[in-house]
């Protein structure tokens, strides 16, 4: 028999707004102390020096992570022209510079191919397996390596801010997998001139929104008291993306047992996934299919 997890079974959404030189694992790992919760894990990992939406699960959550993972998100960032770095962002030594400095329209126009369904490759310091070595460790010991190219979708681009001839602000709304220094780094390239991220924020991801965010401070100042309890958003709101389809008694009793059950759906059809509720509590998520949802997860909460 396992061993019981230590901590209290809650679930649900916290949304903190992380700071610049911190991890994202060192946040969730705080925030699980701080709540003594059993279980935490985060929907999008920020690089240490980037702030804003860091969206961590708890307890029953986690099943819904994915689905965060895969919602669209937004990041403002910082790209200093005329330099290349080894890590494309402002913790990695200067590779490349150029006294080359593009004007607003240039920019503008350099920002066009990168939207809609384009193809990027990752930065070497990143955390993608090359033969089952992460990507930044095999860097980090100047090791040659190529890393192939990933279909990213980006819904939006713009420039937002020039606030000096070696500074751009841009705005992206991109779907799951894109890396914001690459962005800059190509950008560079395109330009002739050079690029790496300065700063980076991400804005919001899916349903949550880095305004909504608590910080670690507050965590800091309320571990263990209860009190961030009151931050907690329902499980539901990592499945807003998903249609809502409507259990029946019996259909919810099948679903919990992990077997198909009778729903009332009016907006899905043959073959969608959707989640399912029963008196306004998450009891699966699955594929609707003639009047029944087969559930691929199914929700432990109190009923």
């Amino acid at each position: 028999m396992g061993r019981k997890r230590k901590g209290r079974d809650i679930s649900g959404w916290v949304v903190v707004d992380k700071p610049a030189g911190i991890s994202s694992s060192a946040v969730v790992n705080k925030l699980r102390w701080a709540m003594d919760a059993q279980k935490a894990g985060h929907a999008g990992t920020l690089d240490p020096e980037a702030t804003g939406v860091l969206a961590i699960a708890l307890g029953e959550a986690t099943k819904t992570v994915p689905y965060i993972t895969d919602a669209l998100k937004a990041y403002a960032f910082t790209v200093r022209l005329g330099q290349a770095t080894n890590t494309d962002d402002a913790e990695g030594e200067i590779i490349k510079e150029s006294d080359t400095r593009p004007d607003d329209a240039a920019i503008k126009e350099a920002l066009l191919p990168f939207v809609g369904e384009t193809m990027q490759v990752p930065p070497k310091f990143s955390a993608v397996k090359i033969d089952g070595e992460r990507a930044y460790k095999l860097a980090r010991d100047d090791a040659e390596f190529e890393i192939a190219a990933r279909p990213l979708w980006v819904e939006e681009l713009v420039l937002v801010d020039r606030p000096d001839a070696d500074h751009v602000t841009l705005e992206m709304t991109c779907g799951k997998g894109g890396y914001v220094r690459a962005i800059a780094r190509d950008l560079g390239e395109a330009l002739g001139c050079y690029g790496h991220v300065r700063d980076l924020r991400r804005i919001w991801s899916g349903p949550f929104d880095a305004e909504d965010g608590i910080s670690v401070a507050t965590i800091d100042e309320l571990a263990k008291s209860g009190k961030l309890d009151t931050y907690i958003l329902p499980l539901e709101t990592g499945l807003t993306d998903l249609p809502e389809v409507k259990c029946t008694p019996e259909g919810a009793a099948r679903l919990r047992n992990g077997n198909p059950g009778m729903v009332l759906a009016a907006t899905v059809e043959y073959g969608d996934e959707c989640w399912a509720s029963f008196e306004g509590k998450a009891v699966a998520v699955g594929r609707y299919k003639a009047g029944e949802l087969h559930p691929s997860r199914v929700f432990n909460l109190p009923q």
